[in-house]
């Protein structure tokens, strides 16, 4: 690709993704741009011609990859982009801060974040998809998010302006977040540490930790409001409708509905992205032929099939 800005960071053309995501498949984007600083972000997105597409990329811990790659310019936020601060009961994290990290830091200084310890991925993602668990999310904790916007202004966002809902939120076209800022409850940080200890203890003991997946693979099929949570009349967990239609431990190539939770997609070690999405395909198809219900993914797929 050419036309691309001059940058401080490292610009990598035909650089393979699938090392760089949680399921480990995928083909090539046209470039990767891991920036040095805000600066040079925003040099390079106010500089980049506006016809190029960006994708910008946190751990790849929710998502497949395509084999035939991205046809964008992928954005990876690196060093400049993960540190944490807490003062008082105000926590500040970059957004490729990952969240156990920001659940520990937070819970040294006694603030209460400690959903985010067994959530995988990054601050960045974990607003992008209202990311929550044991009843906390996202939206009840964050006071603002710092975007860099596609012409390359620095803009904060409000939980209002990013208009949270269930595994969703609203980011202006182009956007990179680059930091968020969130205010906790206070806590004992013995105690804040012990129940981070149990979480992980119950999510071992659930679900397939040790097998490569990219976390939920479906949303729950169930009525939730604005901030995330669950409206407990309609509330259906995905992985019960999955099991209903035969489809815990079902398998294609290299790709298996885990039998230890069947709502976590993983890769046996040989599976390509299609394999990945195919599977998924099939249980979204059976679970309806059984329940009527259409699974939404939970894992976001980007980029283009491998043609021959």
């Amino acid at each position: 690709m050419t036309r691309l800005p001059d940058v401080r960071g490292r610009l990598t053309q035909a650089r393979p993704l699938n090392d760089l995501t949680w399921l480990r498949v995928g083909g090539p984007a046209d470039v990767l741009f891991q920036p040095a600083d805000t600066e040079d972000l925003q040099d390079f997105l106010r500089n980049l011609p506006k016809d190029i597409a960006i994708f910008p990329m946190g751990v790849g811990s929710n998502l497949i990859v395509r084999d035939g790659g991205l046809r964008a310019v992928v954005i990876r936020l690196g060093r400049g982009f993960n540190a944490i601060s807490v003062d008082g009961n105000t926590v500040t994290a970059g957004a490729a801060a990952l969240d156990a990290h920001v659940a520990r830091k937070a819970a040294d200084a006694g603030v209460d974040l400690t959903f985010l310890r067994t959530i995988p991925g990054s601050i960045g993602g974990a607003i992008r998809m209202n990311a929550g668990c044991y009843g906390s999310y996202t939206a009840d904790v964050l006071q603002k998010a710092t975007i860099v916007t596609r012409g390359g202004e620095l803009v904060d966002l409000t939980p209002k302006d990013l208009n949270f809902r269930y595994r969703q939120s609203d980011l202006p076209d182009g956007a990179v977040l680059i930091s968020a800022t969130f205010q906790g409850p206070s806590g004992d940080p013995e105690d804040l540490h012990a129940r981070m200890q149990a979480q992980l203890k119950k999510r071992d003991e659930t679900q397939p930790t040790k097998d490569r997946s990219a976390g939920s693979t479906f949303r729950n099929p169930a009525g939730f409001s604005s901030t995330g949570r669950a409206d407990d009349v309609h509330d259906l967990k995905a992985w019960k409708v999955i099991d209903n239609a035969g489809m815990r431990g079902a398998t294609l190539g290299g790709a298996q509905m885990s039998p230890k939770h069947s709502n976590f997609l993983i890769n046996t070690g040989t599976a390509t992205a299609a394999d990945l999405e195919g599977l998924g395909e099939e249980v979204r198809k059976k679970v309806y032929e059984t329940s009527g219900i259409t699974l939404e993914w939970e894992i976001m797929r980007v980029g283009d099939p491998l043609t021959d």
